[in-house]
């Protein structure tokens, strides 16, 4: 495998570690994207991915040399709860599309996608210095919406009546957040008198913040589409350009 500087061992916060994948987590994956509530949740599709798709993913897009995606850990008992990823690094203008999924469904709600989110955009502005993380999730999906806005995200746009499911038409919002608003967060949390949580530990040492969420009712399975390329191809000239800008 490829050395990707950009891409740590581990990020670690206060109830999460996200990790590296390792090929054993492909039958998590097989579960988890064969699920139709995660297929309802994660694909512009309806149904789940066929086993075939989801090995092309995981290989191309989860385990492979290029890969952006780390594993989340429960941080005391290391039980896999679920993946998280940049896709479409853009290394010139300084951006990143986010996609998310907590495949354990017992593990929803408990916080655990929030605080992996704000791990990814911790180290994608405070380490990889970035300008700008994206995102999109469907309308219905609205405890992921709640989940990125106490990551600092917000609603720019939305692509109207262009998903069709549970017999009616949604929207699809396009969400954002800037390298300014998180140093704003970062800087109003840690500033403040009743600031929570504490600072989540890179392997090699570096700090960033990793605010525990108190509101527990709020994140599952992001909106965004998972799935690779029917010919399988996980890479585009222009993010083989920007991932070795950060090697």
């Amino acid at each position: 495998m490829v050395q990707r500087t950009w891409f740590p061992e581990a990020l670690a916060g206060s109830g999460i570690v996200l990790r590296r994948h390792v090929p054993a987590n492909l039958a998590a994956f097989r579960r988890w994207y064969a699920d139709p509530e995660i297929a309802r949740l994660a694909r512009y599709q309806e149904a789940p991915m066929r086993p075939e798709e989801i090995d092309r993913f995981f290989t191309a897009r989860v385990v492979g040399n290029e890969a952006l995606a780390m594993a989340i850990h429960h941080a005391s008992t290391d039980r896999l709860l679920g993946t998280c990823a940049f896709s479409q690094l853009d290394a010139e203008n300084g951006s990143a599309l986010y996609h998310i999924t907590i495949g354990e469904k017992d593990a929803w709600g408990r916080g655990h996608g929030t605080e992996a989110t704000r791990l990814m955009v911790d180290h994608a502005f405070g380490t990889l210095g970035l300008h700008r993380i994206a995102l999109f999730v469907f309308e219905f999906n609205e405890r992921a919406i709640r989940s990125y806005e106490r990551s600092g995200f917000v609603v720019e746009g939305r692509s109207r009546e262009s998903i069709w499911r549970d017999g009616r038409w949604w929207d699809e919002l396009a969400m954002s957040v800037l390298e300014s608003d998180w140093r704003r967060l970062r800087d109003g949390v840690s500033s403040g008198a009743g600031a929570r949580g504490g600072i989540a530990t890179l392997v090699d040492g570096t700090a960033a913040l990793a605010e525990p969420d108190d509101d527990r009712d709020g994140d599952d399975v992001d909106g965004a589409d998972v799935e690779v390329d029917d010919g399988g191809g996980a890479t585009t000239t222009l993010r083989r350009r920007t991932i070795r800008s950060w090697r």
